[in-house]
């Protein structure tokens, strides 16, 4: 069985900046000190970080917020955080905690960070309390002021006025007739207080992120990016600090227990499906001058589902889904992180409960990857650090094979292709899928290839990029770098469950 494929081998119109920090974290607040260290580095999220930007020449972008942002209140007498949690569960076996009390000392702790991260901080509007938001934001920059952050290089891109407003209504912080009208005027009440402690101007280099929503009406009316324009939300002064429009979005829900199926995330339809629909937002963002991006997302909200979104599969579902979301002119795509979540691309703490159902371990499980995390490695490397790389899906008659080239000035320089058939240990055997490249406007002299092996879709752990393993108790990479030699007349095979890069020699 096999495809041919046209690549072109100068830049196509269509063709998209992707930024080397395609793909960021937003972590969940209430243990963000946990993931970077409180008094001093956490080694192993450095390390993972930093082998990210070794490929990309940029450290990931990180956002801290979410569903405790709205959770979350200063008292300045506070040293250590104070965390309350709720019971773990099957479904949610380390929930995100009730109530978060934090000092100076939690938003400090930014300096443990990679050089030159750039970062977004939520504050708390869930409560519709202004001073406690307002005390927050002048913490949060009283941190990004000192000179143990500034002279790591790090900063303070925006600050996020609340978590998934669309949803007050349903979770007790509006009442049920809550609209995006009245959203709009509060966070305009909010942003001025807001931005007046935190010394937020039109010219400073901190600026809003706005909306933030969990889903979007596509509409004028309800919650989207169109209703709150259309409801005044940039007419005001503040409204004009707003440099970005963040959205959210979830490939479906485990919330109630009822789990995906691996082939159903991984498919290349349905990732598509999951994103083209909000392309008509992005554009509307974009008309008014403004950023885009999915500034939370991943696989099934409430953490994932176990077998579905913690295998090896979802990191084939998340390298599409994160270059796909390019085509829809999103910038930047940020892969929601909590400590113990199922869908994490990295556990950066020592566990004692599984993920999966909350029953104790019978040994404590040290810092690790995921297989996720894999994606952002291959995206990075794809990428590259140029700065100016464009990307280009390319049209692959196969429903299950993706592929993508990216652009160095006007040439082409890699591709990616991406098998999404599952693969799992109960499958009888394996497929692969023969590709054969024809190039449009010329031809490439020689390419070659690296691999991301996976073992099986269904496996949580055993994968290789290029023969080398990020599966290492300190997060580096392991193993001698393997490239294959491609014979362009032949072209090359990729197997059901397999994702590869290929580079070009013009």
């Amino acid at each position: 069985m096999g495809v041919d494929v046209t690549v072109p081998l100068t830049t196509p119109p269509e063709a998209a900046p992707v930024a080397p920090s395609l793909i960021g974290f937003s972590l969940e607040q209430d243990r963000f000190t946990d993931w970077v260290g409180l008094n001093s580095r956490n080694l192993f999220f450095f390390n993972v970080l930093n082998n990210l930007k070794s490929l990309s020449g940029t450290s990931p972008f990180i956002r801290i917020g979410a569903n405790s942002e709205d959770h979350t209140n200063f008292n300045p007498n506070v040293q250590v955080p104070q965390l309350i949690f709720p019971a773990p569960s099957t479904t949610m076996p380390y929930p995100e905690a009730l109530n978060v009390t934090v000092g100076d000392a939690y938003y400090q702790a930014a300096q443990f960070l990679p050089p030159d991260t750039h970062v977004v901080w939520g504050v708390n509007f869930g409560d519709n309390n202004l001073t406690a938001a307002s005390l927050e934001a002048k913490a949060i920059v009283k941190a990004f002021s000192s000179s143990a952050v500034k002279s790591q290089g790090i900063v303070l891109d925006a600050i996020e006025i609340g978590n998934e407003p669309d949803l007050y209504l349903n979770n007790g912080h509006r009442a049920q007739n809550y609209t995006s009208t009245q959203y709009v005027e509060e966070w305009t009440a909010f942003a001025t207080n807001v931005s007046a402690v935190a010394g937020i101007t039109s010219t400073s280099s901190t600026q809003f992120w706005g909306a933030s929503f969990a889903g979007s009406s596509h509409s004028t009316n309800g919650f989207s990016p169109q209703a709150i324009f259309n409801e005044g939300l940039l007419n005001s002064t503040t409204g004009s600090f707003i440099s970005t429009i963040s959205q959210h979005h979830y490939s479906g829900s485990f919330c109630s227990g009822s789990e995906g199926l691996l082939q159903d995330l991984m498919t290349k339809a349905t990732i598509r499906g999951n994103l083209t629909i909000f392309a008509p937002d992005a554009k509307a963002v974009r008309a008014q001058g403004l950023d885009y991006v999915l500034g939370e997302t991943n696989s099934y909200s409430c953490h994932g589902a176990p077998g579905v979104s913690n295998v090896a599969g979802a990191a084939l579902w998340s390298l599409d889904y994160a270059l796909f979301s390019t085509q829809i002119q999103s910038s930047r795509i940020f892969f929601h992180e909590g400590i113990g979540f199922k869908y994490n691309f990295i556990q950066p703490v020592t566990l004692t409960r599984s993920t999966t159902d909350a029953t104790t371990l019978p040994s404590p499980l040290p810092p690790h990857i995921q297989p996720q995390y894999y994606a952002a490695i291959v995206a990075n490397e794809a990428i590259g650090s140029s700065g100016k790389t464009r990307i280009a899906e390319l049209t692959i008659d196969d429903p299950n094979v993706a592929g993508y080239a990216f652009y160095e000035g006007s040439s082409l320089s890699r591709a990616v292709f991406i098998n999404s058939r599952a693969f799992l240990q109960s499958s009888p055997s394996r497929s692969l899928i023969h590709v054969d490249l024809t190039f449009a406007d010329g031809s490439a002299r020689s390419a070659t290839l690296k691999r991301l092996a996976i073992p099986h879709a269904d496996d949580t752990s055993g994968l290789t990029w290029g023969g080398q393993t990020y599966e290492t108790s300190d997060g580096k990479v392991s193993g001698s770098s393997k490239r294959e030699s491609v014979d362009l007349k032949e072209g090359f095979d990729i197997q059901d469950t397999e994702a590869v890069l290929v580079s070009f020699t013009l």
